[in-house]
Formats: C-alpha cells, sequence, structure tokens
C-alpha cells in the first residue's frame, strides 16, 4: 500500500516552500529515516524522511516546484524492493529500449535533476552517453559529457595559443534562479537600506592583550571545557557589557516606539553553503565564555550541514559579523532590521603603532560599528564602539565586570 509524502508544517510566518533537492528517485530503494528530499523555506531547509524501509514510487512535485505546508509531494511503498520501480517508469524504459534508433531521448525518461542539469549547460540529451538502468541517462552521465567537452576545448585552446586572431570560442553564461534564502537575504538588505538612516563609525583594536591570554589559557581552557578558546567569545562579551551601557544600541524601532530590550541576544554572523544566516546566542550576558564558544561551534555545525532551526535564527538584538575570517581589511556592514547596530570585525595584521611617544609593531584589527541614526546618536555611536574597545584591549575589566 502507498502512503503519501507530504510536506512539513511549515514555520510560522513561511507561507510557502520550494523543493529543493531529491536525494531518490523513483523506484530506488529507501531505508527508514534516510533522507528523500531538502525543501528550502526562506530561513531553513527541512528534510523530509523516508518513513520506513522500502521504495520511492513516484514524485509528484519536482525540483524548483513551490509547495505548502502538508501537500503530497511524493508516493512511498514500505516494504518493497528496488525493483518494484513505478508503472509510469516501466512505460519509460519500454519505450526508449524500443525506440532505441531513435536520437531524441524522451523528457520522461530524465530525472528532474538530471533535466535541470541539462537546460543549464544547454546541452543536447542524444548526444549523451547514457549508463543508466534502460538506458536512462543519469546525473553522472551529464557530468562526465560536461567535463569531456570543457577538456576538448582547453586541447584545442592549447594547440592555438600560438596562432594570432584566433577566437577563444563562445563564451559560456549560466543562469539559475535564485534561493529562496538568497532571495529573502536581497529583500532584508535592500529593505534595511530604504528603511534605515544607516551610519558607519570605525575604531582600531591592539588585539595582543587577548592574543597573549589566548595563548596562555588555550590548552587548558580546551582540556576544561572541551572547547577551543576563540576571539569570538572575547567580543560577545564585551558587546554585552557595551549595550548594557548604551541601551538604545540594543533597541528597536516599531512604528513610532522604540523598544528597549531587556536582554541580550546577540545574533553571528555565519557563511553556510546555502548563504549568510545569523544564529543567535540567547542571553549571551548569563553564559561564561565557554558556553558562547561551545554555542558558536554548535551553530557553525549545523549551519555547514543545513541543520539550523527556525528557533536558531529568530529574534536577536544585535548582531556581530566576522568579515576576518576571509580576509577582510575593513567594511560597512549592514544591520539586520529591526536591529539597530551590528559590529563588524576584521582580520587582524601588524601594523606600527605609536605607544607612549614610540613606534610599535602591534597586531591590529579594524572594527566598524554600522546602526541606525534615527535611534542612534553620534555620540552614543562612538561610546558604544569606544567600549568594545577597552574591554578588548583590558580583557580582565571582561571579568571583573568594570
Amino acid at each position: 500500500m502507498s502512503t503519501d509524502i507530504k510536506v512539513p508544517v511549515l514555520p510560522e510566518s513561511v507561507a510557502d516552500a520550494t523543493i529543493a533537492t531529491w536525494h531518490k528517485q523513483p523506484g530506488e530503494a529507501c531505508a527508514r529515516d534516510e533522507n528523500l528530499v531538502d525543501i528550502e523555506t526562506d530561513k531553513v531547509v527541512l528534510e523530509v524522511v523516508a518513513p520506513d524501509d522500502g521504495v520511492l514510487e513516484e514524485i509528484i512535485c519536482n525540483e524548483g516546484d513551490t509547495v505548502t505546508a502538508e501537500q503530497v509531494i511524493a508516493k512511498f511503498k514500505a516494504g518493497a524492493s528496488a525493483s518494484a520501480a513505478p508503472k509510469t517508469d516501466e512505460k519509460a524504459e519500454s519505450k526508449e529500449e524500443t525506440s532505441a534508433d531513435d536520437t531524441n531521448v524522451a523528457s520522461d525518461a530524465l530525472s528532474p535533476a538530471v533535466r535541470r542539469l541539462i537546460n543549464e549547460h544547454g546541452l543536447d540529451a542524444s548526444q549523451i552517453p547514457a549508463t543508466g538502468k534502460g538506458g536512462r541517462i543519469t546525473k553522472e552521465d551529464v557530468e562526465n559529457f560536461v567535463k569531456a567537452g570543457k577538456q576538448s576545448k582547453n586541447s584545442i585552446s592549447s594547440q592555438q595559443v600560438a596562432a594570432p586572431n584566433i577566437s577563444a570560442g563562445p563564451r559560456e553564461e549560466k543562469r539559475v534562479p535564485m534561493t529562496r534564502l538568497r532571495k529573502r537575504i536581497a529583500e532584508r538588505l535592500v529593505d534595511a537600506q530604504h528603511t534605515a538612516a544607516i551610519l558607519t563609525t570605525f575604531n582600531d583594536v591592539n588585539m595582543k592583550p587577548i592574543m597573549d591570554l589566548r595563548a596562555k589559557y588555550k590548552e587548558q581552557f580546551q582540556n576544561t571545557h572541551g572547547v577551543k578558546l576563540g576571539f569570538m567569545s572575547f567580543f560577545v562579551k564585551a558587546t554585552v557589557e557595551a549595550l548594557k551601557r548604551y541601551p538604545a544600541v540594543n533597541a528597536s524601532i516599531d512604528g513610532d516606539d522604540i523598544v528597549y530590550h531587556g536582554y541580550f541576544d546577540v545574533g553571528i554572523a555565519v557563511s553556510a553553503p546555502r548563504g549568510l544566516v545569523v544564529p543567535v546566542i540567547r542571553d549571551a550576558d548569563q553564559l561564561s565564555m565557554a558556553e558562547i564558544e561551545k554555542t558558536i561551534m554548535e551553530f557553525g555545525q549545523k549551519a555547514q550541514n543545513n541543520q539550523l532551526t527556525v528557533e536558531d535564527l529568530s529574534g536577536g538584538t544585535f548582531t556581530v559579523s566576522n568579515g576576518g575570517t576571509f580576509g577582510s581589511l575593513m567594511s560597512t556592514p549592514i544591520i539586520n532590521p529591526p536591529q539597530s547596530g551590528i559590529l563588524g570585525m576584521h582580520r587582524t595584521e601588524q601594523r606600527p603603532v605609536v605607544e607612549n611617544g614610540e613606534i610599535v609593531i602591534r597586531p591590529m584589527m579594524y572594527l566598524a560599528f554600522s546602526y541606525d541614526h534615527r535611534i542612534i546618536d553620534g555620540r552614543e555611536s562612538v561610546g558604544f564602539l569606544k567600549t568594545i574597545k577597552d574591554y578588548i584591549e583590558d580583557p580582565a575589566r571582561i571579568l571583573l565586570e568594570l
């Protein structure tokens, strides 16, 4: 007996979703709890798993289709073996076998993933050698065909290097639709630019004190807490203390009201395969350095595996972004509405600075603080960033809450 595979209940405020990737094709065997399909919302990717051991009978909604909560997207047959392919597939295979001399490959013989890959590269399916069951073209067949074509072009180009005025061939373009997450990021960034009066102030910070502290205690810290001591926990702690001093930075605008938050939920910008995401450290003021580091590590792992939940990404009163991990020297980060501020960290590099009238070399980092000028004045913005600088350059004050 067939079982309906449905879209899970979607998170609140999410109206619909998109079929991202089918990991199984009709006729393929599936183990219980094995991932069948990824469904992408504008916040997270939801996995739909096999309800039992069996076979995926039929795919109703293809990759790229828009779906809603509890919509039937496939049929599943529990207890069946991989040979129990759906009738539609058997007909397609029979048609292919009886029409082997036909140079055109029937579109219904192509899986959604294969069809999309062929369209992306502008290929003729009849030219691709098929190795799949019943003469089907597999995803690997397309990838190998494309790779072979590129190698052939490279070979021809290398032979013609010395020939003058010879065209390098067609200039390829690739057009792919934006993911829902990328669309959402684009909407929020544009919205921030249109609705907020964003201004950025800068400062630099001497990283030597926390680098020395980290070098001295990193092994003992890891042995005791089971997590590495990074720089981010220092900045989160310094940020929280600065937010306490300047409540307007931890506030947000709601219509004609200013909402002052009496808690400190700090978002940490994380780069994931699907794009930039900002999971939130709840009640950061109540966490120890080790707890902050563990939370950040867990967020990083979940982001790489597309396992962040809506709860992980919801809320936040302030955001910290570290572009320095990618080598950025300086940037002007954009605030994450409805928040009123974001701190941008950058790469640390050795630079000459003046201390006590002498030029010395110190590991310096530029800090950028972008803020909504509608709610935060210049004096507050400069004081907020200067407070973070003071805490980082004298980290003992963080521990002593001075």
